[in-house]
């Protein structure tokens, strides 16, 4: 029967590695977080995550309570993520205009939101009283935008994709009735895409290829770019949770930063080909140094009485790792594409409430402020026109047997609006001075299902 349970585990772990693989996932937490890691603490907007200790989903958000769980557990859980974020030029500038009175042309693009589907995989074994194991399979930071390739910001971005997979083996021990101390090790894989245009025409018009001038017209000999690139790291997550009472409990966790080295290539299209005699903008390796962000919560869980619940949650994230986007080449002649954010640290808060009003049936809502990183609208990319964003959560689980628990949720996420002033210097140049607002928010439609071995 354990070989048996263990077969069937390993099976579900491959499953879930390449059902992942397979998908894109769209930022929506702050910065490019993805914070839907389960959908029963999603009715909630994941209030008390690190309390809960619900189900097995429990890895992710707090590892020590895995020991809550007197039961071996599968969840299986997927998130329909349909967000809209719609840009509105208003008064771009170029680089020339002063000369030639032009300002930077294009259109306001395509809808960057793309509808995604984020899946998250848990298992947890307890092995006696004090120790329980646990393995969780998610997605905890991505992004996904396109703009398409005629938008005014082009040479700022028009697509871009990242998708992170998490393989998360935990360990949580009792210490006492009270204290439980949980620890992971986060081994994730991430790759990512990144394309825009190149204004090879503003380049030739101030003398950037000299001795070589080719009579293009500025904005009218647009080339493109796509750089790709994958990595592997390595990280922790360690967390403890303290029952004051079977009605009351906290927890707090933290999961670590995770340094990516990522390793690819670049693709250039329409390059002039009287730039074939110079050795720029030629395909080649491309490496990247990304620092994800460590993060940590402190939670509280109570119930009132047997039908009502109350939780709350706070949630810091080290944003401030994330000072740039820099792409090298191992081309020498080719410059860095830099791209400076200046992020900062942010703030997550969320307050939930539960109600059952039969014994089967657990009704919840919820409500979280998501601050954003990104320090001022100079500093906001197109890439991830990050803002502060509203969450409005509900959600329902009904226990179909002793082995099987259904959870749906539906979140929707109120963006503010967002503005992006750029000015046409520096890094900046050549891009052009993109000028312009963001409106946008987010629906997302959850499902879990919880089998008890």
């Amino acid at each position: 029967m354990q070989c048996a349970r263990l077969q069937f585990t390993a099976a579900l772990i491959v499953m879930a590695v390449m059902f992942i693989m397979g998908s894109i996932t769209t930022a929506h937490s702050s910065g490019y977080a993805l914070i839907e890691q389960g959908v029963s603490g999603l009715g909630n907007a994941y209030a008390g995550g690190a309390a809960s200790a619900l189900d097995a989903t429990t890895i992710f958000f707090n590892p020590a309570g895995l020991t809550r769980l007197n039961q071996p557990q599968f969840v299986g859980a997927g998130h329909i993520i349909i967000p809209s974020a719609k840009f509105t030029n208003e008064g771009s500038t170029h680089i020339l205009q002063p000369m030639t009175g032009v300002p930077l042309r294009g259109d306001n693009g395509n809808d960057a939101g793309i509808t995604a589907l984020v899946p998250n995989l848990y298992v947890s074994m307890p092995i006696g009283n004090k120790l329980a194991l646990g393995l969780g399979i998610n997605s905890p930071f991505g992004l996904e935008t396109d703009y398409g390739n005629t938008w005014v910001g082009r040479y700022h971005a028009i697509k871009s994709a990242m998708l992170t997979i998490n393989i998360n083996p935990s360990v949580a021990y009792k210490l006492t009735d009270r204290l439980s101390l949980g620890a992971g090790v986060s081994i994730q894989y991430i790759k990512a895409e990144l394309t825009n245009a190149i204004d090879f025409g503003t380049m030739d018009a101030l003398g950037v290829f000299r001795p070589i001038t080719m009579g293009l017209i500025p904005q009218g000999a647009d080339g493109f770019a796509k750089l790709k690139g994958d990595s592997w790291g390595v990280g922790f997550n360690v967390g403890a949770l303290y029952e004051f009472t079977k009605d009351t409990r906290v927890g707090i966790t933290y999961r670590s930063r995770i340094k990516q080295k990522l390793k690819g290539d670049s693709e250039f299209s329409g390059v002039p080909s009287a730039l074939g005699i110079l050795p720029v903008f030629k395909n080649g390796g491309i490496k990247a140094d990304v620092t994800l962000p460590d993060s940590a919560s402190a939670s509280i869980y109570h119930n009132i009485n047997d039908q009502w619940a109350i939780m709350a949650d706070v949630t810091w994230t080290g944003w401030k790792s994330f000072d740039e986007l820099r792409i090298r080449f191992d081309n020498p002649a080719q410059a860095d594409s830099v791209v400076t954010t200046s992020w900062k640290n942010s703030m997550r808060y969320s307050l939930g409430a539960s109600y059952k009003p039969i014994e089967k049936l657990t009704l919840r809502t919820g409500v979280a402020y998501d601050e954003t990183p990104i320090p001022d609208a100079q500093h906001r990319t197109p890439r991830i026109p990050d803002t502060d964003r509203t969450w409005i959560a509900f959600g329902a689980g009904y226990k179909v047997s002793d082995k099987v628990t259904i959870d749906g949720g539906y979140v929707h996420i109120f963006f503010k609006d967002a503005y992006t002033a750029k000015t046409p210097v520096g890094e900046d140049a050549i891009r052009g001075g993109l000028n312009g607002s963001y409106k946008g928010h987010v629906n997302i439609l959850s499902l879990q299902m919880t089998y008890n071995f």
